[in-house]
């Protein structure tokens, strides 16, 4: 597996206790994630592309996982993802120059392709 799989592999169960204690607020929460990335207006695939954008600007690594793997599920392109990361580093500077970059390794990572010498 690699690094971003087994991050989220590694999340699932302490993730699936505090559901389980907190029953409630992560129905919730549940709830709100369903309807924020379902299609609308803006077709989910876009939605998931913001939402990484904003884990990599929130410096969180297993935002970058689910939203990594959901771009990719949803069919985002290499290239989509490259420009909603360029707009991350123009929002947030140089720590998206950090996490930018492991949203790029993480989405190649579920999207089972390698990044090309052109876009590195």
């Amino acid at each position: 597996m690699g690094e971003y799989t087994d991050m989220a592999s590694e999340l699932r169960e302490p993730t699936r206790s505090l559901r389980t204690a907190s029953p409630d607020v992560w129905k919730g929460f549940g709830q709100l994630h369903q309807a924020a990335v379902a299609d609308g207006s803006l077709p989910a695939k876009v939605k998931e592309l913001m939402a990484l954008a904003i884990a990599v600007v929130k410096q969180c690594d297993g935002c970058i996982a689910y939203h990594a793997k959901a771009a990719a599920t949803r069919g985002a392109t290499a290239e989509e993802v490259a420009d909603a990361l360029g707009v991350a580093l123009l929002m947030d500077g140089g720590p998206a120059s950090v996490y930018g970059p492991r949203a790029w390794a993480a989405f190649h990572e579920f999207a089972d392709t390698a990044p090309s010498a052109a876009t590195l």
